[in-house]
């Protein structure tokens, strides 16, 4: 809807919405610029404090997608008028907790009465002009990098059912409320080429690859098998417990994909899968990959080698 509306042309916006991109950047001087994202959603656990948490994490993350830190934030409440306060000051609580976890002052917030609860954050960073990790700078001959497994989407609507296992719950958890700060400083730190990168959220991996190919004029190819999962992700595509947002995004993007005869259904369901502070997706150069993945396991991510970047070409990914 943005898209039909006039366009501004200011020159100081070196990321704007039409570019699909993770979050908007903003230069301020020669040596310093603003990312600029927000984020809120409803509750997908039953914890408040966790949920809070959650929410924390899942808004830090555009901005550590695109190589920034992040400086600051503003709550972003819904709640309901005669909701039990002690409710939301966990939520609150739970925020807090992220934010202080990577350094980002909370300065105030907004909310407004509404009988569904939704929790979030705008979240201000900073960054250097030149080194802005776009989704869009993939060059054939990449490797591309995961940095966390997907299936949050799959057991957070088996745990709306009643239906999972602790196991899983608390998997998903420690995923959806560990920060992707780590995996930002070492691709920020200029010691290695990482080229493209965003994070994997409500898209899944196929719709923020799709994104991160069209833009970068590439193609991708993702080795299925090599894609890290959370316990009970496919137990759970298995039994059915399919949220909406993936069906929308296989309707979506699934003409562009094309899959290797001996790739289970129940895996190319689970690409789609839209997922809550999910982990970074880097394209890097070839020759660096080995290393930049050293590097991130030596900082306590669990990163995987999942493909490659291909030059552009029909498919636009290719799942084998």
């Amino acid at each position: 809807m943005l898209g039909k509306l006039a366009r501004q042309h200011d020159p100081n916006v070196l990321v704007g919405f039409d570019k699909a991109d993770d979050a908007g950047v903003y230069k301020i001087s020669a040596d310093l610029a603003l990312v600029q994202t927000v984020d809120f959603f409803t509750p997908i656990v039953d914890d408040p404090y966790t949920f809070g948490q959650i929410a924390a994490t899942n808004s830090l993350s555009d901005v550590y997608a695109m190589g920034g830190r992040p400086q600051s934030a503003l709550a972003i409440v819904c709640f309901p008028d005669k909701g039990d306060l002690e409710v939301l000051g966990q939520i609150l609580a739970g925020g807090l907790s992220k934010m202080m976890e990577a350094g980002c002052t909370v300065i105030g917030g907004h909310s407004v009465r509404d009988p569904e609860i939704k929790f979030g954050y705008a979240v201000t960073g900073t960054i250097h002009p030149d080194r802005v990790l776009a989704n869009t700078g993939a060059r054939p001959g990449d490797a591309l990098i995961l940095t966390k497994g997907l299936g949050t989407g799959v057991i957070s609507t088996a745990i709306k059912k009643g239906e999972a296992s602790q196991k899983w719950i608390d998997a998903a958890t420690e995923s959806m409320t560990t920060l992707n700060a780590k995996a930002a400083e070492v691709a920020a730190s200029g010691k290695f080429a990482v080229h493209a990168a965003t994070d994997i959220t409500g898209f899944g991996l196929i719709g923020h690859g799709r994104e991160m190919a069209a833009g970068s004029g590439v193609s991708l190819r993702i080795d299925s098998a090599n894609v890290p999962l959370l316990p009970g992700a496919l137990e759970c595509v298995r039994a059915g417990f399919i949220p909406g947002g993936l069906n929308a995004n296989r309707d979506f993007a699934e003409c562009m994909v094309n899959y290797a005869a001996n790739v289970p259904q129940e895996i190319r369901t689970i690409l789609f899968d839209p997922q809550t502070a999910g982990g970074l997706l880097l394209s890097v150069a070839g020759q660096d990959a080995g290393a930049f993945i050293d590097a991130l396991r030596a900082a306590g991510v669990r990163a995987a080698r999942i493909g490659e970047a291909l030059p552009p070409g029909k498919p636009l990914i290719q799942i084998s």
